[in-house]
């Protein structure tokens, strides 16, 4: 029997190329840039065949410059186009800070909103897949903190194609990051065409009443992994994917934390200047008297993410965040 909706059964990174894919064939004015992006379909074949459907006029090779072509699709951004730009790894963005902290993140307040950036930069991101180092950083954070850039982080395909679309149809420019430890590990349903999924908007996984968990991107899975343990001791967790993670879902973070009292926060970034401090103080300003015990965080080290060998001593675990599940379940 036909849906009304067709869905296909997609990997994380298909149901990126699939949302390429769809803007493209919706709006000329999508353009992609990057290294190795045309011609060999991107370093993880997220762009595949689109420079041969679209042609080397929308799905441009560019020279090994971030601070260059993203510059360039700052300038593309303001004068009517829809720019897509691919950083073969986040830990290759710094070139591109000036830019993207100096001017897109500005023009709109600059120009008294007389001109917007409607930019998406794609960046994989995080460690687990055994690349070399400046490959697997976590600096999500570093762009959480910079007002007039939005930051989105899909952990599930069906995520993955909305929140793209959603933050390629965005007035302001969106650092899109993907988890590549999740690229082909996972599959999951994605509806034909086009939907989106909103920005600003977590999602709930797992409802609970005794603990809340709160993650994103590849720490989704090892998160649910750790609620399932908790279940067969008594334990229920509210599990929430943040997927946005600025603007962040402060509701639903309230919600369910005053709903729990207990909560445990887990990112593979740093634990010094990490986006979970951010968490803390939300629910310090919107339910501290509802709290039962500090807040855990389950996170990576502060050192640099390690050489092979040593990485997944470096990722937090299942294990890891189930400790900081019984430990706020017995303060």
């Amino acid at each position: 029997m036909k849906t009304s909706v067709d869905v296909k059964t997609l990997t994380l990174v298909q149901a990126i190329t699939d949302g390429l894919d769809t803007m493209m064939n919706e709006k000329q004015e999508v353009i992609l840039l990057g290294e190795d992006i045309g011609k060999n379909g991107g370093v993880f074949r997220a762009t595949d065949k689109l420079q041969e459907k679209y042609g080397e006029n929308r799905v441009i090779d560019t020279p090994l410059s971030e601070a260059g072509f993203v510059g360039a699709g700052i300038g593309m951004a303001v004068n009517g186009f829809l720019p897509v730009i691919e950083i073969q790894f986040l830990g290759f963005i710094y070139p591109a800070y000036e830019q993207i902290v100096t001017h897109a993140s500005r023009l709109r307040m600059r120009t008294m909103g007389h001109f917007t950036v409607p930019m998406v930069i794609r960046a994989p991101y995080g460690a687990g897949v055994r690349a070399p180092e400046i490959h697997c950083d976590s600096t999500e954070a570093v762009f959480t903190h910079m007002p007039g850039i939005k930051v989105v982080c899909p952990s599930n395909p069906y995520d993955a194609k909305g929140l793209l679309i959603a933050a390629i149809e965005d007035p302001d420019p969106v650092l899109y990051l993907e988890p590549m430890r999740l690229y082909r590990s996972l599959k999951g349903e994605v509806p034909d065409g086009k939907y989106t999924v909103e920005i600003g908007k977590a999602n709930k996984l797992l409802e609970g009443e005794d603990v809340t968990l709160i993650a994103w991107g590849a720490m989704i899975p090892e998160t649910l992994r750790a609620a399932e343990v908790a279940k067969s001791k008594g334990i229920k967790c509210d599990v929430i994917d943040l997927r946005s993670l600025f603007p962040i879902d402060k509701d639903m973070i309230a919600e369910s934390v005053q709903k729990t009292g207990r909560t445990v926060v887990v990112h593979e970034a740093h634990a010094t200047g990490g986006l979970g401090n951010d968490i803390i103080a939300i629910i310090n300003d919107t339910s501290f008297l509802y709290q039962k015990a500090p807040v855990e965080r389950v996170t990576g080290f502060d050192v640099p993410v390690p050489y092979f060998g040593f990485e997944d001593h470096y990722l937090p675990t299942p294990e890891r965040i189930l400790y900081g599940i019984e430990k706020v379940m017995k303060f």
